[in-house]
């Protein structure tokens, strides 16, 4: 039980650093794309009470895959609509990786210098930073909707297969959640090879020494 506790208590800074970040990415994207919507809903802080899904973050809890709350964005605020939207669904993804390295770059640097429990907690802590915003950047590039890869694709297709993809757009919550509870072997199946590669990448093959996490 306390060693689950304090599992949890590491795991928390993790994902509230990937979560925001996250969601800042797509509101500061936007905003600095021309639409004020998310700056008005008060989404460009970096206050996680701003951003947090409670469902989308206890499911990172329990199976390590969730959301936050999407950020509100006005597309026909931008010059150009259908290219804003996908620059504004990278923004997400691509704030996770830049988390993740910064993270894995921060492991590169202190890992042989680790010592006593409190830098023991810290590396654990960023070890956990590098692999939830991995995750989160490979789990929401899948083209399901709501996630950002489901707007990334939309953006990408001919303007006729756009529209129905849209049409089941109302479909994509419940699919979503039943490829997460029924289908995550499936979905560690890309998920894993994808945050394996890249934390190597950022960490070296040293950083699973750290973590069972893989």
């Amino acid at each position: 039980m306390w060693e689950r506790l304090a599992e949890l208590i590491l795991l928390a800074p993790a994902i509230l650093f990937a979560l925001v970040i996250h969601e800042y990415a797509h509101g500061l994207v936007a905003d600095r794309l021309g639409d004020p919507t998310p700056r008005y809903a008060g989404r460009l802080t970096m206050n996680p009470l701003r951003h947090l899904d409670p469902l989308g973050t206890l499911m990172i809890f329990l199976v390590r895959v969730g959301w936050a709350r999407p950020v509100p964005v006005n597309p026909d605020n931008f010059n150009n609509p259908r290219v804003g939207m996908i620059w504004v669904a990278l923004a997400g993804p691509m704030a996770n990786m830049a988390g993740a390295m910064g993270c894995g770059l921060l492991l590169r640097l202190t890992m042989s210098a680790a010592c006593g429990p409190i830098m023991g907690a810290v590396l654990i802590i960023l070890v956990w930073g590098m692999v939830i915003n991995l995750i989160l950047a490979a789990f929401n590039l899948i083209p399901v909707p709501p996630l950002d890869g489901s707007k990334i694709l939309a953006g990408l297709l001919p303007a006729s297969h756009r529209q129905v993809f849209r049409r089941l757009e109302r479909w994509g919550p419940p699919l979503l959640l039943a490829l997460i509870l029924l289908g995550r072997s499936l979905v560690w199946g890309y998920i894993h090879p994808f945050v394996r590669f890249f934390s190597t990448l950022f960490a070296g093959q040293g950083v699973y020494q750290l973590l069972g996490v893989f």
